[in-house]
């Protein structure tokens, strides 16, 4: 008896493609950044981005990316033909991730024709209102990375310390209030994290996955296991599917703790996998 042909619902892969995408880990060692988005302390890779946009879409559907920082989804959507938008708090951030966008545009050329990325300068907390002027299809495919609490202040880490000697490199996100990365609290900080991300299920379509990139952090000796928790919390709202880990093996390594306790070098993040059911 011949075999079906292989059909594809979810995205455009083959099917050896789409087997080394259900690898649970994975190692990706983000390329060197662009100067002008270096103010940011925290980005995560448009490469990385691209990877999890070609899986859970196909060409033509609608990412959203909720915390944008300098736009490394909507950069990722242009260069797969997907359409995008994406709201970032800050109007730095915002600013800068509108000129990447014009100059990925500039050069895709054609290949960039038709496609809306369009940022959005505003709190994520208030998506639905932000994204109503836009009069949006259902959005197909979230993608997006909180801030990790706010580890970012934490004065004793390397990176943060050899940030603070170049003036024009952020520190931490912001001072504004609506930062998530400003509350002080863990519990009331995941609380309202996980509420963003469960106001936004009414502009998802059936089905529709949501990628969060996160990490457990480590604050005064203790760890603080945030993705779990997240996962946990979100779970009340949409279907928790699964999740890979980033592992990075290109970071130096730092002696904590050497000689007298144990301390990782934590190089991994969790990327959890969410439906709407």
């Amino acid at each position: 008896m011949p075999s079906l042909p292989f059909r594809n619902r979810l995205n455009d892969l083959d099917p050896k493609d789409w087997l080394k995408f259900q690898k649970s880990w994975f190692i990706h060692n983000p390329p060197p950044r662009r100067k002008d988005v270096l103010r940011h302390p925290a980005k995560f890779p448009e490469t990385l981005a691209q990877e999890f946009i070609e899986f859970f879409t196909r060409r033509g559907q609608w990412v959203l990316d909720p915390m944008a920082g300098t736009g490394s989804a909507l950069v990722a959507a242009l260069r797969t033909g997907r359409q995008s938008v994406g709201i970032e708090l800050n109007p730095g951030y915002a600013a800068i991730a509108r000129q990447v966008v014009v100059d990925e545009r500039a050069a895709l050329g054609a290949l960039a024709d038709g496609l809306s990325a369009e940022l959005l300068q505003g709190d994520a907390a208030q998506a639905a209102s932000l994204l109503q002027p836009l009069n949006l299809p259902p959005v197909d495919y979230v993608i997006t990375s909180p801030p990790y609490w706010d580890m970012l202040r934490a004065r004793g880490a390397r990176t943060q310390k050899e940030r603070r000697a170049a003036p024009e490199l952020d520190v931490f996100y912001s001072d504004d209030p609506a930062d998530l990365g400003n509350i002080r609290e863990y519990d009331p900080f995941v609380e309202r994290l996980a509420g963003i991300y469960a106001s936004l299920r009414p502009l998802l379509r059936p089905r529709a996955y949501l990628t969060v990139i996160v990490k457990n952090v480590k604050k005064g000796g203790v760890i603080y296991p945030l993705a779990w928790d997240l996962a946990r919390r979100l779970s009340r709202t949409y279907a928790l599917k699964d999740e890979r880990i980033w592992c990075q093996e290109n970071q130096r390594l730092a002696p904590y703790g050497l000689g007298n306790a144990w301390v990782s070098n934590t190089f991994h993040h969790y990327c959890l996998q969410f439906r709407v059911e």
